[in-house]
């Protein structure tokens, strides 16, 4: 893993309570690990992505238990991820749901990333690390991957909910049968990728639980805390301040070179040096605010133009079908909602 990337500091209180429930002595393997107790009491507090590597090989030697990750993904609580698990219970679909996770997934760790896409009548959570990184301990991705499916089954309301199938990169484990009993489909290991493959209708059907008014303030949260633990990432700050300034007009990049106390050309320098641009930061913002927007049945579709900035709602139309294909209005109906 790269050095200085981080993780959210709960995701190793969830794995000390793993350790005490098998009877380890979570105490010192955190310590063995560089964790302080004080780095874990910290709501939001952040963790060394290196440490957590440590304690997660730590973990698994300890209990010599091959699916030590399964376990670690049962006990996680709502509060483990800061406000995702709230954003998440309030979306309108399970697709809704993992793209939300996919957008904010920096929350938990920025070591890797995790990626949801549509593939014919299929759709595909990947967990990915870095082009210029280590991949993640084995036991990381396997309790990734258990929390991807329990998450599923808990916002359908539906213990009995699988994916497709299962491909996980690691070598096969001696325990076959626990994660088949975990999955409960097939599950393939020595993969070329680590990836979880829903049938597209599971994960377009509505949650019971959707809240819109509710998710957006949950992702406001999660904005605002990425952008906290990012303050020397450009992007980050410049996607905050465009989700800021965007229902006042189209932001331009003296607006937002200004509110980051620096010049234009520093702006774009520092974007071109995280392989962006201002452009491209905009309509990426704007995408994924209207997809946001639009899972709100009260919110009209001018409203999202105005909240997204566009002069007009033919603008935005234009934009929209650009993004995804469709109208704004075909989106709503695809999407079990009204126009």
């Amino acid at each position: 893993m790269v050095v200085g990337h981080t993780v959210l500091a709960s995701w190793a209180r969830v794995i000390r309570r793993t350790l005490d429930a098998c009877g380890c002595d979570s105490a010192q393997l955190l310590l063995d690990a560089g964790l302080s107790h004080a780095m874990l009491d910290d709501p939001n507090g952040r963790c060394p992505a290196q440490a957590m590597a440590r304690l997660w090989r730590l973990a698994a030697s300890a209990t010599g238990d091959e699916a030590f990750g399964l376990k670690v993904a049962r006990h996680v609580v709502p509060t483990s991820f800061h406000a995702l698990w709230q954003a998440q219970s309030a979306s309108l679909t399970l697709k809704d749901a993992f793209e939300r996770v996919a957008r904010h997934f920096h929350v938990v760790t920025d070591a890797w990333s995790l990626e949801f896409t549509p593939e014919g009548d299929e759709h595909i959570v990947r967990l990915l690390a870095p082009a210029s990184g280590i991949a993640p301990e084995p036991e990381a991705i396997d309790a990734a991957a258990a929390l991807v499916v329990y998450t599923a089954r808990s916002l359908l309301g539906d213990r009995s909910v699988a994916p497709s199938r299962v491909e996980l990169q690691r070598t096969p484990p001696l325990a076959m049968d626990t994660f088949a009993r975990t999955f409960r489909c097939p599950v393939s290991f020595g993969a070329a990728q680590n990836l979880i493959v829903w049938p597209r209708a599971l994960t377009e059907a509505r949650l019971e639980g959707a809240n819109p008014e509710l998710a957006r303030h949950s992702e406001a949260l999660l904005t605002t805390y990425l952008a906290g633990i990012h303050k020397d990432n450009t992007v980050a700050q410049v996607r905050a301040c465009l989700a800021d300034l965007l229902p006042r007009g189209e932001p331009s990049q003296a607006q937002v070179a200004q509110q980051l106390n620096c010049s234009v050309r520093t702006l774009q320098r520092r974007l071109s040096d995280q392989q962006t641009s201002f452009t491209d930061l905009l309509d990426r913002t704007r995408h994924e605010l209207a997809l946001s927007h639009l899972a709100d049945p009260a919110c009209s579709i001018s409203e999202v133009a105005y909240l997204l900035g566009f002069a007009d709602t033919s603008n935005f139309t234009r934009a929209f079908r650009r993004w995804t294909g469709q109208s704004p209005t075909e989106h709503r109906r695809a999407n079990g909602s009204p126009g």
